[in-house]
């Protein structure tokens, strides 16, 4: 029976084993000690607590508790089943402990969260009668919480001379990934000498966490040249897709999809689901819907969730409401991920009212709107200068406690500002006595201040910026830069343009170069910004607009046909150009130059189009 029940755990057959067992004890065939341990493994696969505890109460009755292996196996299997009183209580009763099955309530307390329980284990372990392993030290890194502690299990591992050992190499680069110590986690990756599939999965996973997707497909690519390997599982895909999503490699994307294909007749759930968020990132939904409908009878709710949201993003609203209707056929309920992708999707799609229709219907089925939901909500005020659904966010998010996170008080500060309420956005700034570090925040207010005139109190949020030691990003400038050119302040603008470099090693992109240009152009130092034009390889239409935009206040005609000329090139079927050199030559009466511009006009059979307004009732 032993032996039976032993190869049929192994062959991941953990249900028959357990039939097995209740069969002979049926046939009146009684197990012995080494009947137990691969049971409680079958039982901790299964997650099937009460199979586990039935097995705990033969044990007793046997007179097998007692025996260290299986009171180590009934330890494990109650700290993987959240049995933690019951493992602790197993275990205090062992008469007598191995290494083993001290590994086992260390790597227990881990994974219930007590990370500082396992901590005080494994240092009575170094200082008592056990000498760790490999398996000691792979299992207590996860509970390191600061990579000080870290490096010094480390240290010791090296000390122990198991540091290459694949599951300690594998642990410390995992460890190392979570810290976002990703040099010491390329280190010890190049280090290892006997690398399996978890440990490509473990560095893959970390360098997809750590920001660097371009150098998980060159690694993905070295594990696929490499023999020694083996072949890549549903995790290795799940990873490398998701690098394919973020870097938009549509084209490396079907290659891995076809790869994933020839490994697996069938699509993991996980993997499937990380293809329809890589092809709908791409653009590409179609072949995405495609995965979905081949993944029917084994998605889950966070497949369709995906599906929703990448039709949202592609602009198939239609087809995203249809599976949202659909959803609950396939005996799903509706978590906040569904309704937030309905709901975003819609404020993203500039479609407010929809947003709010889908929040009403949320509130009404009794599912309680996450931060991320009420968040999403708050551009749709904005476009809509709904002020009051606004407000009623706001007084939301205050009984629920999360009106001074962070995201939210960024969100909140914007919607203010863009409905013309800059007072209402201070009073929410000035609630944060320490200012958070993050420059969104700040330039939720700068960029406010800016879009609603108040141009001065826009600098003051800078200076005190810069005060609070919170480096500027490059939207920070374009909002200051903004605010420079409309009051006129050309030496501060351009003392601001060289912070950029200087201070903050940032190099301007030709957003900055247009407020620039638009700076000097209100200015009248015209030569100044055709100069600055003259030093872009290609400076696009709207820094050209922009100066003739500025000829044309000036009434710098010479200036104003070159850049007309110029941004007929680069915008050919455009008419506006030469429109505004006919306003400059009429504003200086120059009646013949205007007849030949509007010839000029005519010859090219460019149309201009006639103005339009529009009204909205509410």
């Amino acid at each position: 029976m032993k032996y039976q029940i032993i190869r049929l755990v192994r062959n991941g057959l953990y249900k028959e084993a357990l039939n097995l067992y209740s069969e002979n004890l049926m046939a009146s065939l009684l197990p012995n000690k080494f009947t137990f341990p691969p049971l409680f493994k079958a039982c901790a696969k299964i997650n099937s607590p009460i199979h586990g505890q039935v097995l705990h109460a033969h044990l007793i009755k046997t007179g097998f508790s007692h025996d260290i292996y299986a009171a180590t196996a009934l330890t494990d299997m109650y700290m993987k089943l959240e049995g933690f009183e019951c493992a602790l209580k197993v275990f205090s009763e062992m008469p007598d402990r191995n290494l083993a099955s001290v590994n086992t309530i260390i790597s227990g307390f881990g994974r219930n969260g007590h990370s500082k329980e396992a901590l005080t284990v494994f240092k009575e372990m170094c200082f008592g009668l056990w000498r760790p392993n490999s398996l000691t030290i792979a299992t207590v890194l996860p509970a390191c919480k600061s990579p000080e502690l870290g490096t010094q299990v480390h240290s010791l591992a090296i000390k122990l001379g198991v540091e290459m050992d694949v599951y300690v190499a594998t642990s410390l680069l995992t460890m190392y990934s979570n810290f976002g110590e990703i040099v010491l986690a390329v280190n010890m990756f190049v280090k290892m000498t006997n690398r399996n599939v978890v440990s490509y999965n473990a560095f893959l996973s970390g360098l997809l966490q750590n920001g660097v997707p371009l150098t998980v497909l060159q690694v993905f690519k070295n594990m696929m040249e490499s023999c020694q390997v083996g072949r890549p599982n549903c995790v290795t895909f799940i990873s490398v897709v998701s690098a394919c999503a973020s870097l938009f490699y549509l084209q490396f994307g079907r290659q891995v999809h076809g790869v994933l294909i020839k490994f697996e007749t069938q699509f993991d759930t996980m993997a499937g689901t990380a293809l329809i968020d890589m092809y709908c990132k791409c653009r590409t939904w179609q072949w995405g819907y495609d995965v979905f409908k081949e993944m029917k009878g084994s998605r889950n709710l966070i497949t369709w969730n995906s599906m929703i949201a990448g039709l949202m993003l592609n602009n198939q609203s239609e087809m995203a409401v249809a599976l949202f209707e659909e959803l609950e056929f396939e005996g799903m309920k509706r978590d906040s991920a569904t309704w937030n992708s309905m709901i975003r999707g819609f404020s993203h799609l500039g479609k407010g009212l929809d947003a709010f229709k889908y929040f009403e219907k949320m509130q009404s089925a009794g599912a309680e709107p996450s931060l991320k939901c009420m968040t999403s909500l708050l551009p749709a005020c904005s476009v809509l200068s709904a002020l009051k659904p606004g407000k009623e966010i706001h007084g939301l998010a205050i009984r629920r406690g999360i009106s001074n996170e962070e995201f939210m008080a960024t969100a909140l500060i914007d919607m203010y500002m863009n409905c013309g309420y800059s007072s209402c956005a201070r009073k929410i700034f000035c609630q944060f006595e320490s200012k958070p570090d993050d420059p969104a925040f700040w330039n939720a207010m700068i960029s406010g201040y800016g879009r609603n005139g108040e141009n001065e109190s826009a600098f003051e949020i800078f200076d005190l910026m810069l005060e609070e030691n919170v480096k500027p990003n490059s939207a920070t400038f374009i909002a200051v830069l903004s605010s420079c050119s409309h009051t006129g302040q050309v030496e501060r603008g351009l003392q601001v343009f060289r912070m950029m470099g200087k201070d903050c090693d940032l190099s301007p992109n030709l957003e900055h170069f247009g407020c620039i240009v638009d700076l000097l152009g209100r200015c009248g130092k015209l030569e100044e910004a055709k100069d600055l034009i003259l030093e872009l390889p290609n400076p696009p239409a709207s820094i050209l607009a922009s100066l003739l935009g500025a000829c044309r206040y000036h009434l710098n005609y010479e200036l104003g046909e070159e850049m007309a000329m110029k941004l007929s090139e680069v915008e050919p079927e455009n008419p506006a150009p030469f429109v505004i050199l006919s306003n400059i030559y009429a504003a200086l009466g120059r009646w013949g130059e205007v007849e030949r511009t509007r010839r000029m006009i005519d010859d090219r059979g460019l149309r201009k189009f006639p103005g339009f307004s529009s009204i909205s009732v509410t």
